[in-house]
């Protein structure tokens, strides 16, 4: 019997009819430390990252596809405000 494929991360879904834009803001560099809780695939061109730092979270998101990258994030919110957004992001309910 065969051994399945190896799982090599979480993709995006398709963007949803229906979705809400997520504000996209430059990068503030507002911490020293920032912890990536969960990612996307590094297959993908965009990738986006669930950061956690100073007790709130946000979104990073880096887009390799032009020549150089661009890297944007979101507001910091507190985990129950931000994990919704996560996961409308992932399942396509979100851009």
């Amino acid at each position: 019997m065969p051994l399945p494929a190896p799982y090599h991360g979480l993709h995006v879904a398709s963007l949803q009819m229906e979705h809400i834009k997520i504000r996209w803001l430059a990068p503030a560099g507002r911490s020293d430390r920032v912890r990536v809780r969960r990612h996307t695939c590094e297959c993908m061109p965009v990738i986006y990252e669930l950061c956690a730092a100073g007790g709130l979270l946000f979104v990073r998101r880096t887009d390799r596809s032009a020549r150089k990258f661009e890297i944007a994030e979101t507001d910091r919110l507190v985990t129950a405000r931000m994990e919704p957004v996560w996961y409308k992001l992932i399942t396509g309910m979100a851009v």
